[in-house]
């Protein structure tokens, strides 16, 4: 199991013509001490890849948690969804580099239609490095702002 830490920002906007992924996630747990995500992930071309992915605890700083994930079957991906809470999770990821660090972008739609936030992963929780001019504010560790939290209380109802 790894550790993932990583930061996440509010955008204004997400830069053209980077390539596209389309997302949906869905949630059978979550709770502040673990989450079970199911995701699909679709390629440009239209090729689905579907996971499940366990994360524990947020530590402090909301930075860093210990997260496992592994590739699942298509048909049991799709039967799963129908056992996660609603709404699921709808986005456009998109990836960008900058500085020689890989953000990604996202766009959410449905109930969370017009919120844009951005993830850096990095290496350890003190590392300072640069940010790209359309990152508005840090929301690292502010709870409201998980995936997860996002699938209880939606943008469109703050």
């Amino acid at each position: 199991m790894s550790k993932e830490i990583e930061r996440k920002f509010v955008l204004s906007t997400i830069p053209k013509g980077l390539p596209k992924l389309k997302i949906k996630q869905g949630y059978l747990q979550s709770d502040k001490n673990r989450t079970v995500r199911i995701r699909s992930v679709i390629s440009q071309k239209a090729e689905a890849t579907y996971f499940i992915t366990i994360k524990g605890p947020s530590s402090s700083s909301g930075m860093s948690r210990f997260e496992y994930e592994t590739i699942i079957p298509n048909n049991d991906a799709e039967k799963l969804f129908n056992l996660c809470f609603l709404p699921l999770i709808i986005k456009n990821r998109y990836i960008y580099m900058y500085d020689g660090m890989k953000w990604e972008l996202d766009s959410f739609s449905g109930e969370n239609k017009g919120l844009l936030i951005g993830e850096v992963e990095i290496d350890n929780e003190n590392i300072d490095f640069e940010k790209p001019d359309f990152v508005l504010e840090e929301v690292t560790g502010e709870s409201k702002y998980y995936n997860s939290m996002l699938q209880k209380n939606p943008y469109n109802n703050w």
